[in-house]
């Protein structure tokens, strides 16, 4: 099974820029999508379909904000689209699919880089959030949380690191967050199960070069219940062209 996501910053905006030409040839069973920016009426055209596919939206209530989308090759036994708190819910922040027994998430967890306030409800989310992948693992049930987190875990997954460790997305308290997930839960950072290079990155800011210098974070993910762990077979992150400012993340599972 191949599974990529992508941040497509815009869904519009990533069109034009090919992205869907891309993704048709890819071969994937399951693409993820965060900060599509678009209402229903929009990502109902067929521009915004991928033939083949059964696309799913979540849209924000605010216009032309957040939102999160999945397309599955194979049509999904059930389909869900709330957390069942606001910052999720009225934010589009989430959307899974359950196919065959396993469960795929995209999520798009919030940004505090706004300010304190916007921080604050960013680790309300967290801590609302840590409860559903709490119930995933008592549930038994195989799931794969795909998505743009908005956290760099360790010193190896930015560039910069030293200048960031008071800026959000690289904060003691998110860093821990994921440390629990990590070492507590179980849960697993798939790319990190094939790949434990430095320089790995998946968002690049438009400030300056950073892009052209890779002065980078890694901050989209695919995370795994335990299980998992020992299906993962192949990462990649894929840079040949440009959709957006974050990267694509590529990761095939054998689920035999």
């Amino acid at each position: 099974m191949r599974i990529i996501t992508v941040n497509v910053n815009g869904i519009r905006s990533a069109h034009k820029k090919g992205l869907f030409i891309w993704l048709a040839k890819q071969n994937a069973d399951v693409i993820c999508l965060q900060e599509v920016r678009a209402g229903s009426d929009i990502l109902a055209q067929e521009a915004f379909q991928l033939p083949g596919y059964y696309c799913y939206y979540q849209s924000a209530q605010k216009s032309g904000y957040s939102g999160v989308g999945i397309f599955s090759k194979k049509e999904p036994d059930n389909i869900v689209t709330q957390l069942g708190f606001a910052l999720a819910d009225e934010e589009g922040r989430y959307i899974h699919v359950e196919i065959d027994g396993l469960t795929v998430a995209s999520l798009y967890l919030p940004s505090g880089t706004s300010g304190d306030a916007r921080q604050t409800l960013k680790y309300e989310f967290m801590a609302r959030y840590l409860e559903h992948l709490e119930a995933h693992l008592h549930s038994g049930r195989p799931v794969i949380i795909c998505g743009d987190w908005n956290i760099a875990h360790k010193n190896i997954d930015l560039k910069n690191w030293r200048a960031n460790q008071k800026n959000s997305g690289f904060l003691p308290q998110e860093r821990a967050w994921l440390d629990v997930l990590f070492e507590e839960k179980g849960f697993v950072d798939a790319f990190r199960v094939i790949n434990q290079e430095p320089s790995q990155y998946t968002w690049w800011s438009n400030r300056g070069r950073a892009w052209d210098n890779n002065v980078g974070w890694r901050i989209d993910y695919q995370i795994t219940t335990p299980a998992l762990k020992k299906a993962i077979r192949a990462v990649h992150i894929y840079k040949e062209e440009r959709f957006s400012d974050h990267a694509p993340l590529i990761i095939d599972y054998d689920l035999g």
